[in-house]
């Protein structure tokens, strides 16, 4: 089988699940033109855990894990099925000692909010990997590394989060208040650096100076585009999907790596 694409996708608020706009138009194009996989992983800001794990549970539901943001959120269903086989064959490609197990794990919002847009028939599995909340960039990316012979067997890997995602500096009034100064430079260090396969000076984004350190206060958000900027080969190319930012603090730029 051909080697699948691997995407990174900003998935900021949890409204754009029910709003129409340039970046929900966007994903719905995106989703005409990707090949089926026979499963999806999505590694998504909103699963985090002590020690790497992946999802086995063959009939994930829904999670709700935001506020009351609207009673409509709430209705939203993506009935796709887990798929314990490919999260199986990710531990022995991995290592099972380094990747354990749930079998609880639904789809949180990090994930259904992006894939009812690009695969809305819900027809292909879904499992979810977690991030390790105690392990260091380094860690994620080089076992991102080891995940890339998975793209050649069928499975399409997802990244979701956003670069740029500072909570206490956004405007919620406005989703298209301008973007703060730091949110633009640090959103195109990060596209400077994945433009020419870089990604050290990624990985180490703690030196990178004072518009790394307010675009990451917390690094859930950013870790899963390390993950995809790591199953890039030799040969391979990024394309940006989307770029924009939401709120005045939240990157919302989308990449893939084929």
């Amino acid at each position: 089988m051909d080697k699948l694409p691997a995407l990174f996708l900003g998935h900021g608020h949890p409204l754009n699940a029910i709003q129409k706009n340039d970046y929900t138009d966007t994903l719905k194009k995106i989703g005409e033109k990707l090949p089926e996989p026979k499963a999806i992983m999505m590694i998504s800001a909103h699963w985090e855990s002590r020690g790497t794990k992946v999802s086995t549970n063959p009939r994930p539901e829904v999670i709700y894990d935001f506020g009351n943001f609207n009673p409509e959120l709430f209705t939203i269903k993506y009935p796709a099925k887990g798929s314990p086989e490919f999260a199986k064959l990710v531990r022995e490609t991995v290592g099972t000692d380094l990747i354990g197990e749930d079998s609880q794990m639904g789809f949180d919002h990090g994930s259904w909010t992006i894939l009812k847009y690009i695969f809305p028939a819900a027809e292909v599995p879904v499992f979810q990997l977690s991030l390790d909340y105690t392990k260091p960039p380094e860690y994620h990316y080089e076992l991102a590394k080891k995940l890339i012979p998975l793209r050649e067997k069928g499975l399409m890997i997802i990244g979701s989060g956003n670069i740029v995602h500072n909570l206490m500096m956004v405007d919620w009034k406005n989703r298209d208040a301008k973007p703060f100064d730091w949110v633009v430079e640090f959103d195109g260090i990060v596209k400077s650096n994945l433009l020419i396969a870089n990604h050290q000076p990624l990985i180490n984004y703690e030196k990178l100076g004072r518009s790394a350190i307010k675009s990451i206060p917390t690094n859930d958000h950013y870790l899963p585009m390390l993950y995809i900027a790591a199953l890039q080969t030799k040969g391979e190319k990024i394309k940006f999907l989307y770029e924009g930012f939401e709120y005045a603090a939240i990157s919302m730029r989308g990449f893939i790596v084929s």
